[in-house]
């Protein structure tokens, strides 16, 4: 009999581990090496560039390997892109270590979400994602808060040391992973009949196809990801521009700490207003998301950070929905490639926006 509840559990665990580090704060960490804002905005943009490139071929491999066996892969990425940063002493190789934490991303995104979906269908429960996809975003912004709370200590060890703690972390997920189980959303006879490569293709035309017939979905995962990107660039470029604000270091963490705990509030609240609309939900998110923009430009450091909670609030209301949405209209068996379509969409915004706002939030 197959134990959902066990399985959910260990893609708990997993996301856990995978989120708490001592790196949370990378964007602090490196204006702390010396590296501008508009240095970081590159490197943001790097993350964003690999995304866009190997987001749907990701979700196709999931799709056709396995979503568990991706897992597995986007563990090992994030462990080598950590090694890369430990070894890094110019923009180059953080760059390329930003590139591999984006392989690690890719290869996680749109194989979580299938693998938990297609469990909880295969235990006649699909009713219940949207509560897991809560979940999910609380332990995201409980474990980043909690990785930022730590931002002092990981700029006084140094981030060789706060980096090498990843990689245990790696090694504990890795063995997470294996014991999950392998939920397959097409027939495996089926499969086995056709070569690999007509399989790729194969799945990658259906997933085109759908989107095609499915305008619809692509409109909610651009409006999705547009609100998105901007709460993540404000939070990220935060981490820098409070220290500038005159907070003191010791409440740096505590600060970063608040603002995650708005996505907490986002997920939680938006399964008690479950008869609200769509199109309310979205408008709602997105004006929550402007106030936070807004208020970054305030002369306070509180104020900032107030906005940026009220941000986190809007974004993770509306990731939840949307995700819930999208994941009852996808087909199984193109299920993580569909979710790698919303991350790519997610990706192409953010490479124009991520270099445009290291220069609106260095010099406006």
């Amino acid at each position: 009999m197959f134990k959902i509840r066990k399985q959910l559990s260990k893609l708990y665990l997993s996301s856990m581990l995978g989120n708490l580090s001592l790196t949370g704060a990378w964007v602090a960490i490196l204006a702390a090496r010396g590296y501008s804002l508009v240095e970081i905005g590159i490197a943001e943009t790097v993350f964003h560039i690999t995304s866009l490139i190997f987001e749907i071929p990701s979700g196709v491999l999931a799709d056709v390997f396995g979503r568990k066996k991706m897992l597995l892969v986007s563990t090992m990425m994030r462990m080598i892109g950590s090694v890369i940063m430990i070894a890094s002493n110019n923009l180059f190789m953080v760059c390329m270590s930003i590139a591999f934490h984006a392989l690690s991303y890719n290869f996680s995104s749109g194989s979580d979400d299938a693998l938990a979906y297609d469990s909880l269908k295969l235990a006649g429960m699909e009713s219940g994602f949207e509560r897991y996809e809560s979940n999910q975003l609380i332990i995201y912004r409980l474990c980043s808060g909690i990785s930022t709370l730590c931002a002092g200590f990981a700029l006084t060890i140094g981030h060789r040391l706060a980096y090498g703690t990843d990689l245990v972390m790696g090694v504990i997920q890795i063995m997470v992973l294996l014991s999950l189980r392998e939920i397959y959303a097409a027939n495996p006879a089926k499969d086995e009949e056709r070569q690999i490569i007509r399989r790729l293709i194969a799945c990658f035309q259906e997933s085109l196809s759908f989107l095609k017939e499915a305008r619809k979905v692509m409109g909610v995962m651009l409006c999705n990801s547009l609100v998105g990107a901007v709460d993540i660039l404000l939070l990220f470029f935060l981490q820098a521009k409070l220290p500038e604000k005159g907070i003191p270091e010791w409440g740096l963490g505590t600060a970063l700490l608040f603002m995650e705990m708005g996505g907490i509030v986002g997920s939680k609240l938006i399964l008690k207003l479950s008869t609200l609309g769509y199109k309310w939900i979205f408008a709602v998110s997105a004006l929550l998301v402007l106030i936070g923009v807004m208020a970054e430009h305030a002369p306070l450091y509180w104020v900032m950070a107030l906005g940026g909670f009220i941000a986190a609030v809007g974004d993770d209301a509306l990731q939840v929905r949307t995700n819930a949405l999208l994941q009852k209209e996808f087909p199984s068996q193109q299920r993580a490639t569909l979710t790698s379509v919303e991350s790519f969409s997610f990706s192409a915004i953010m490479i124009v926006l991520s270099p445009l706002a290291g220069i609106v939030f260095t010099y406006w």
